[in-house]
């Protein structure tokens, strides 16, 4: 095939580009997934050697930064904000900021499989959401859906052993698990709003000014020592190694994200992302040699499982 030819095979008869073999898409997304996943595992590692909190989301929201800036400016789109847009703006890129600050925060206190598994529960916030501030009310499928996650997330986070006395957990258990909630509760809104306010807006461009805030928030948090210690650099070479694979990682399964996304069609494929809660589970058993019960793998497994027929039964 020549050159000319393999470029018009990319692109569809309406101008938009081609879809990719559900196959690869497929493999593409789960490779997304698992980068994503150990990006999680790779803090955790970070943080037991003295890597800052805001150390960390700074580094990875800068290696975003220049991806977005290097893909808007690539795609030549208009960075101007519409009239009335900028306060929306604004408020996505702080909800994501306290996301990411929830989400590492949960990772460095609890087991990282259980920390992205109560932070998954996101898609249930949302629907509650969308409802209260007058969407949709949620059918009574999608009800029994909710309450078959949260049965899962029960099960996930052996609640029945903690409170009968059988299993004992820290404060800091505790604060982990309230954190990953809160950062479920930003995303939420991050994209509640996304949807509702700046739904107009070219995707680049709005994730683009989401990392500026969030970059900025952290220069601002850090010079402000609003976090003590949160800059401070890893006092070993496994915190080093840690903070390195991050910023790999999530850079990496970020770029490859934003490049590919048009091509593979996440309307019938978005499901495969949830895999992630379980490649968190395997590295963080096979790096952090973190484990979690049977009774708390079958409650992922019903977590994940209730969240991939949520998402198909919303792409249907």
């Amino acid at each position: 095939m020549s050159a000319a030819s393999s470029r018009r095979s990319a692109i569809s008869p309406s101008g938009a580009p081609a879809l990719l073999p559900r196959h690869i898409a497929v493999m593409t997304l789960a490779l997304v997934a698992c980068s994503f996943a150990g990006n999680h595992v790779a803090a955790r590692l970070a943080f037991e050697n003295g890597t800052g909190l805001l150390l960390a989301v700074l580094c990875r929201s800068g290696v975003a930064l220049l991806i977005l800036v290097s893909i808007v400016s690539l795609q030549r789109h208009s960075i101007r904000l519409p009239k009335g847009l900028g306060r929306w703006q604004l408020l996505v890129g702080l909800m994501i900021t306290i996301q990411s600050l929830c989400l590492y925060s949960a990772v460095a206190r609890v087991p990282v499989a259980l920390a992205l598994l109560t932070a998954n529960t996101f898609p249930i916030i949302l629907a509650l959401l969308t409802w209260g501030l007058g969407g949709a009310r949620p059918t009574l499928k999608s009800a029994a859906l909710m309450l078959f996650i949260l049965s899962g997330l029960v099960l996930a986070l052996d609640l029945p052993g903690i409170l009968g006395g059988g299993v004992t957990v820290t404060d800091e258990w505790w604060l982990g698990i309230a954190f990953a909630l809160t950062a479920a509760m930003a995303l939420s809104v991050a994209f509640w709003v996304t949807d509702h306010k700046l739904a107009a807006l070219n995707g680049s461009v709005r994730s683009m000014f989401t990392m500026l805030v969030v970059f900025i928030a952290m220069i601002f948090a850090g010079t402000g020592n609003v976090l003590p210690g949160g800059m401070a650099l890893p006092d070993a070479l496994p915190g080093w190694i840690g903070l390195g694979v991050l910023v790999l990682l999530y850079g990496s399964a970020f770029s490859v994200l934003f490049i590919t996304v048009p091509r593979l069609d996440m309307a019938r494929n978005a499901p495969v992302m949830n895999v992630e809660p379980i490649a968190t589970l395997l590295f963080g058993w096979v790096i952090l040699d973190q484990m979690i019960s049977p009774i708390q793998m079958a409650g992922g497994l019903i977590v994940v499982s209730g969240i991939v027929i949520l998402t198909l039964r919303k792409s249907a």
